[in-house]
């Protein structure tokens, strides 16, 4: 290998983030943990990471599901940015029983280690951290929200056809696509059995989501008369919150996030 790359790959493990994304470390965000309790934590063995304001106040839960790396360092700091805004933020680490993805140097195994893991398995450490949050002081898990990214934003539209208890969800640039046998259905598949609101943002330049999938998705929701919403955003690529990536659109994401914190509001997780 050549020694430049051994050292980027160094330097992008020791700051926390996935190899294969090529971060911009000079970029990416660093919301830090003044005014939150949290950190990392285990439920039996499912690796989280969470944050909540400091104080007795028992605050509403989001779910966060990361990128197809699993928890590094970018969604740890979407979690603790989810706390400031007055939440118990907590993110599971979906691909503990296959590695470490953030850790890999190479974009095919990565892929091949996240396709092996089932929706059902997904669900079920899910309702574990739900379950966990409804023991914990500080959570309140009568208000639910979830969000994601990625593959993590595809599993927001599958997980909320799965758990009742989600109040709404944000799937950010969710992906619309099957790998069986693990993961046999899509979001459009299962869009009927989602009934609670969740919204959609998706860029309108992603070379991995095509926007004809995006319509046929925005189709199944309105045909099943949800209150689901999908926002394009024209000519923005793939991943455009990854602040550590070139990817990165600053005005798209900041409007996404202003966007997620309104839906919440709106829909009974604030």
């Amino acid at each position: 290998m050549d020694p430049n790359r051994r050292g980027f790959i160094a330097a992008a493990i020791a700051a926390g983030f996935a190899v294969i994304a090529e971060p911009v470390l000079a970029q990416a965000t660093k919301t830090p943990m003044d005014g939150l309790d949290g950190g990392d934590s285990k439920i039996g063995d499912i690796p989280i990471y969470y944050a909540v304001p400091k104080g007795k106040a028992k605050r509403p839960v989001v779910l966060v599901v990361g990128e197809v790396w699993g928890n590094h360092e970018h969604v740890k700091d979407v979690v603790r940015r989810i706390a400031k805004a007055g939440y118990f933020a907590v993110a599971n680490e979906p691909y503990f029983r296959i590695g470490e993805p953030w850790k890999m140097a190479e974009i095919k195994e990565v892929i091949a280690g996240a396709n092996k893991l089932t929706d059902e398995q997904a669900f079920a450490d899910l309702d574990a951290v739900v379950a966990w949050a409804q023991k914990n002081p500080r959570a309140n898990v009568a208000k639910l929200g979830i969000t994601g990214f990625g593959r993590g934003g595809r599993m927001v539209w599958m997980y909320t056809a799965h758990q009742r208890r989600i109040d709404a969800g944000v799937a950010w640039y969710g992906v619309l696509n099957a790998t069986p046998p693990a993961q046999p259905l899509t979001p459009i598949d299962v869009a009927d059995k989602i009934n609670v609101p969740v919204l959609g943002l998706y860029g309108g330049a992603d070379q991995g989501i095509p926007l004809e999938r995006v319509e046929m998705l925005r189709a199944s929701l309105k045909a099943s008369g949800k209150k689901s919403m999908i926002h394009v955003y024209e000519g923005v690529p793939h991943a455009f919150n990854a602040d550590y990536r070139p990817s990165y659109r600053k005005e798209a994401a900041e409007d996404g996030w202003k966007r997620m914190l309104a839906w919440f509001r709106k829909n009974g997780v604030a």
